[in-house]
Parts: structure tokens; sequence; C-alpha cells
């Protein structure tokens, strides 16, 4: 008979710890709602006590989302615990989920307390939770590095306490699967009581190991995985849902399943990377650019005759839509613009239809043919857009290999067009400096990402940026033909989700005298821009 895993996803908490990768209430909710229609058995929300921003984000979603156990992560103290529960006690299925540090190198240098100390926070913690919530999940933090003996003790103390999910982590991606496998194997072994209870794993991937140790775990009788959409996460992110998953699905039928509709994965995966700003790199397993592309002719050749070939995986059954011959240009009107993308899922109405098939004209006025991964992120991107201070109207460039970069930039706010210009060490960072005249706040380009979203000399160009604005690092977006252009519109997306956040009243134009100092200068290739 085969065998449920639980995935409980951490997309929102420990995927949104990703620098740069903020989101708003409004974000958090959709993220949620689809991981909901992907059909994930719990969703851990948000960090409830790390700020009333994101108490109400997880409230919010505890109140709207049905289907998946909703949780919130709390330290093993009262005020986490009493933050978890109010912010997903309104939930069809609340869980509040504590975590404490269990290794010597945890207990002695992060928590400053001993063995005894700790298994003592640990039951009252748990104790604490359960007279809120009967499901409550207690983590062993850096239990792959915690001495065994220990780990059984404290891990048997706190199911007598209530605690009805064991999570053992691998919180710093040092494990290997055999011993990984091994420490959960002998845990069912050595402790009786974890027969009553659900045993999960939480692996990181510094090494390059979650996946293969959550499916070393499972193998070896964990009945839950944490993981992300995407594999993101902290440092070098968690194991990625998707992949589990369709291990799982593709070689563990019959024996091992998931309630996942993996139809849903490649839409959850886009999703999630266009609110995050987290580019996909291309050969990414199951949901990268390439993950069914073929450029050898002997690939190509076995492919057309049969496609297992050289494909495991359907797909179709990612929803993964194939590449229709339908050519869209600039002389394709609203219904044909409609009907594809109807063809593709999407359903729009009203005023973001008219921003879709006016961000579509404008881009398909500079390419003989708009494809459906051009189409695809024009869609993504104006859907999710940020409400804009200020939009851009117009800019115009010098600039060449004697000339001292220029830009003129026109804004439009509030209905008034603002125009400035500045020198720049390049065109992108002359955009730059423009821009940050016009708005009157400066920021520090700390990472700058710029890609083909098709082929060709003239596929749609993304830029992806990160910019520091006031201490807080803050993620933008930009599509356009030009790189220029998607530059600039990806740097003014960053500086209007600075506004969005209230983080500073917007006052027309505030003088911004000279250029700035940019901190840690490195080169970029296609920007010039430094930061």
């Amino acid at each position: 008979m085969s065998r449920k895993i639980h995935i409980f996803d951490t997309t929102l908490r420990d995927g949104e710890q990703v620098p740069g990768a903020k989101l708003n209430k409004r974000q958090k909710l959709e993220i949620a709602q689809q991981l909901a229609r992907l059909g994930v058995d719990i969703i851990e929300a948000g960090f409830p006590c790390s700020s009333p921003e994101d108490l109400q984000a997880v409230k919010n979603i505890a109140q709207q989302v049905r289907g998946p156990v909703i949780t919130g992560l709390a330290r093993a103290v009262k005020e986490d615990v009493d933050a978890v529960w109010e912010a997903v006690r309104d939930a069809e299925r609340p869980r509040i989920h504590v975590f404490l540090g269990s290794s010597d190198i945890h207990i002695q240098k992060k928590l400053r307390r001993d063995r005894n100390a700790a298994v003592e926070m640990a039951v009252e913690a748990v104790k604490y939770a359960k007279g809120f919530c009967e499901d409550v999940e207690f983590s062993t933090e850096d239990g792959s590095r915690t001495d065994f003996e220990f780990l059984c003790r404290i891990i048997d103390a706190t199911i007598k306490a209530g605690a009805t999910v064991i999570n053992v982590p691998d919180t710093v991606g040092y494990s290997v699967p055999e011993e990984y496998g091994s420490i959960i194997r002998r845990l069912r072994e050595s402790v009786p009581a974890l027969d009553r209870v659900i045993l999960s794993v939480h692996c990181h991937n510094d090494l390059g190991l979650a996946v293969a140790n959550s499916l070393a775990a499972v193998h070896n009788g964990a009945d839950q995985v944490e993981c992300t959409i995407n594999g993101i996460g902290e440092r070098a992110g968690n194991a990625s849902l998707e992949e589990i998953v369709m291990v799982l699905r593709t070689r563990y039928a019959g024996q091992l399943h998931t309630e996942i509709d993996t139809r849903e994965i490649y839409r959850t995966s886009r999703i999630v990377s266009r609110l995050m700003n987290i580019v996909i790199q291309p050969n990414k397993a199951i949901v990268g650019g390439n993950a069914f592309a073929h450029s050898s002719g002997v690939h190509q050749d076995g492919v057309l005759k049969d496609r297992t070939t050289y494909e495991i995986m359907k797909p179709e059954d990612l929803g993964i839509k194939q590449q229709r011959k339908i050519v869209l240009t600039a002389r394709s009107g609203r219904s044909a613009l409609r009907h594809r993308l109807g063809e593709l899922g999407y359903h729009l109405e009203g005023d973001v239809f008219e921003r879709v098939y006016s961000r579509f004209i404008n881009v398909a006025d500079r390419k003989k043919e708009i494809r459906t991964q051009d189409l695809e992120s024009i869609v993504e991107i104006e859907v999710s857009k940020v409400a804009e201070s200020f939009t851009l109207h117009s800019f115009q460039i010098m600039s060449g290999n004697t000339l001292m970069p220029f830009a003129s930039v026109t804004l439009i706010k509030d209905g008034e067009h603002k125009t400035d210009a500045a020198n720049g060490n390049g065109p992108v960072d002359a955009c730059f400096n423009a821009i940050e005249r016009i708005t009157g706040v400066c920021g520090k380009l700390r990472d700058y990402d710029l890609k083909a979203v098709t082929m060709g000399r003239d596929a749609l160009g993304e830029a992806m940026v990160r910019v520091e604005i006031n201490g807080v690092v803050y993620s933008g977006i930009g599509t356009s033909p030009d790189v220029i252009e998607a530059s600039a519109r990806a740097y003014l997306n960053a500086f209007n989700r600075y506004f969005v956040n209230g983080i500073g009243a917007v006052n027309g134009i505030n003088a911004v005298n000279g250029m700035k100092a940019v901190d840690g200068a490195k080169s970029v290739n296609v920007g010039e821009r430094t930061g």
C-alpha cells in the first residue's frame, strides 16, 4: 500500500528570508492561494513575531485560504507563541510551529544555556502552545548536528508535552544522505513515542544535498518533508518542492505518494519567481527553461521518434503548455490576444486586460512576433505590478566609447510629467541617476541581472535588480526589447516598491546634488553601473 508523504511548504517563511524577496500582504495571499490549488498539506505562512505586517499577512491567509493546515513559526518563548496563535487562530486547520536549537553549538553559543535548560524551554513552549492549539509542531533546530542521545531525549520530552509533529532539520545543510537517513531510522528505533506523531524533515542545500537528504529521510521513515517552491530559502536554499514531488511520482509510484496536483507546479513556480523577483536558472530541474529543451541533433532525432528516449516526464503533467503555431504581432487585436491568453490559462478582464494589451502593443511594435514566453512575461509582470507612484514615460540616451554617457528621463507622477537628466558611467547608470534625481531618493544597486526571455536578436529582455534604499533591499523587474528600457523599468519598479511600503512620502522633486558614492563597486556586463 502506498504511503502518503505530507508536503509542508515554507516558501512564505523560509523562502521569504532571501534578501530582497520581501512580499507585501497581497502578494503573500496570492501565493498562499496558489499553494492551496497546488495541493500542499501545510502552508507555513510566516514568522508572525517578526513584524506586525507579517502577523497581519499570516492572519489574512488563515482567514481566507481553505484546505491546507496554516501555521507560523515561533521561538520557544511565550511572546512568539502568542503571536502565532493570534495569526492562525481563524484558520480552518491551525498549527503552531515551535523551534529551539538542540545542538551543543546552538545551546551553548546562541542560547547560552545547558542541555537541561534547553529541554525545559522546549517542553514549556510546547505545553504553552498546546493550551491554544491541538496541532503543535516542534523543531529541533540543527538536529542533524545534535548529539543523538540528547536528540532522542528532547524529542521524547516534547512528544510527552503534547507535540503532534516532530521536525528534525538539517539546518545548515551539513549532512550527507546515508548519515541523515541513518539518523531518521535510528530515531524511529530509539523513540517509541514517534509512532504516535508525524516525523518531519527540513533540509537546507548548502552542499547541494537538500533533496537527496530529504529522500533518504523519507525512505527511512519520515512522514513529512518541509520544502519551498523553486528551492528558495536561506543561503543556498531549501529542498525544492517540485523536485521532491516529481521524484516520488516518477520513481516511487505505488510506494510513496503526495496529494500535489502536479499540473499546478509550473504556474506556482512562475508566480513565486515573479512576485519574489528571483530568477529561475535555465537548467533548474523540473521548472527551468531548459528542462524540456533539446539542442543536440541526436537528442532531437530521438525525441521526434519517441519522446521517452530523452524525456522521463511529460511537460503537460507539470502544467507546461506546449508552444503553439500562433503568431501574435502588433497587428493582432484584442480578440486575438484574449484568445491566446485563454489558451495559456489567463482569463483577464477590465483594467488588468487593458494594461496587458497596452504593454503587448508597446512590445509588439518592436518585435516581429510575440512568442509564448514573451506573453507570459508581459502578463505576469503586469498582473503582479505594484501601485506606481512614478510611471516611466520616456527616456533619451547619448552614449559612445568617446562620450560621457548622458540620459534624459521623463516620469509621470499624479498626471504631471517630471523630467531630469544625469550623467553616468554607462547609459544604464545614467538612467538610474536621472530616476533618482526625479524621485528624490538615492539607492545602492546590490544586484543586477539581465536575460533574454526568448531567442533571437529581437528577444524580449528581462532585467531584475535589488536596490538598497535607507538600509532596506527592494527588488524590481522590467521587460522590454530595449535592455536599457528594461533596466530603467526594473529600477523604477524597485523604487515604487519602496514608496508603496510607506517608507517615505514622495513630495515632488527633491534636490539630489551630484552623483552618490556607491559601496562595493563591481562591473556589470551590460549596464555599466557599479554597486
